[in-house]
C-alpha cells in the first residue's frame, strides 16, 4: 500500500523554526501534488501549502506566506515544510497528503482530492 510518513514536529518557541518531512513509499513520486494540512485544537483541518513534484509549483495559504516554504526532493520521495518565524497560532497537528497528478489538477483546499494521508505530526509553539 501507498504510505506517507510525516515527521519533524515538536515544541518550538514563538519566532523559532521547525522542518517537517513527508516521506512517501510505494508509489511513483514524479507527478504528485503533496499538500500539508493542519488541525488546530477546536478548529477544522485546513490546507497550508502544496507542491507539485513534477515542476515544483507551490501554493501557500495567506496565513503562512513568507514564513513557510515547501520543497521536494523527488530522489528521496520526500516533501519538506520549512516553518520559520513560528507563531502560537501555528500550533496544530500537521498532516501531509498526496494526490496523483500535477498541482494544477487538484483543488488544494479540498481534502477529498487527496487519496493518501500520513499520520500527522504535532507542532506546539509557545509564546
Amino acid at each position: 500500500d501507498v504510505q506517507l510518513q510525516a515527521s519533524g514536529g515538536g515544541l518550538a518557541q514563538a519566532g523559532g523554526s521547525l522542518r517537517l518531512s513527508c516521506a512517501a513509499s510505494r508509489f511513483t513520486f514524479d507527478d504528485v501534488a503533496v499538500g500539508w494540512f493542519r488541525k488546530a485544537p477546536g478548529k477544522e483541518r485546513e490546507g497550508v501549502s502544496c507542491i507539485g513534484t513534477n515542476d515544483g509549483t507551490t501554493y501557500y495559504a495567506d496565513s503562512v506566506k513568507g514564513r513557510l516554504t515547501i520543497t521536494t526532493d523527488t530522489a528521496k520521495r520526500t516533501v519538506y515544510l520549512q516553518m520559520n518565524n513560528l507563531k502560537p497560532e501555528d500550533t496544530a497537528v500537521y498532516y501531509c497528503a498526496a494526490h496523483k497528478g500535477p498541482l494544477s489538477s487538484v483543488r488544494v483546499h479540498d481534502q477529498d482530492e487527496y487519496k493518501y494521508w500520513g499520520q500527522g505530526t504535532k507542532v506546539t509553539v509557545s509564546s
